[in-house]
């Protein structure tokens, strides 16, 4: 009977550290969940069926395209449905970076707010219906910036 007392008044000391743990992060993790739960989601710009509505529903106006965003992407996918990408940039003060794929049935396929002090800098995987143009959007300063690049999707290495 001692080894399950102990057991017992060890589990209740673990779950009371993890309790007041938790408790302790509070602080942190809540904030910038309330934050993401006030942002209004652009469900407008992710029903677009092409790129052009899509950046105009998102940020109201085109981006001009820049060096200084870096996107990086296979020439050929093997598999379309998950197409790695990632960017990055050198401007400064960014807020947002967004995904978009011209030939798919909804072009916006992601949409990123970036914190003040956060490194602009975003890898995913995405999906692709057929070879098209991938476009980054990068926001920075209030101002639109762009780059794009052609991916072939094939099935198996085949070709498509």
């Amino acid at each position: 009977m001692t080894t399950n007392n102990h057991q017992f008044s060890r589990r209740l000391i673990l779950q009371g550290a993890g309790a007041v743990a938790l408790i302790g992060l509070g602080n942190f993790g809540l904030a910038p969940a309330l934050a993401a739960a006030n942002d209004k989601y652009p469900e407008e710009a992710f029903k677009a069926k092409n790129e052009a509505d899509a950046i105009k529903a998102l940020y109201g106006k085109a981006p001009e395209a820049s060096d200084k965003v870096k996107l990086d992407a296979p020439e050929i996918a093997e598999n379309g449905a998950v197409v790695p990408v990632s960017v990055s940039t050198s401007l400064s003060d960014v807020t947002s970076i967004s995904f978009l794929v011209a030939e798919n049935p909804v072009a916006l396929v992601a949409s990123y707010k970036i914190p003040a002090g956060t490194m602009p800098a975003i890898a995913n995987r995405i999906k692709m219906a057929k070879t098209s143009n991938v476009i980054v959007v990068v926001e920075a300063g209030g101002k639109l910036y762009s780059a794009a690049k052609e991916v072939k999707v094939t099935v198996g290495g085949c070709g498509g």
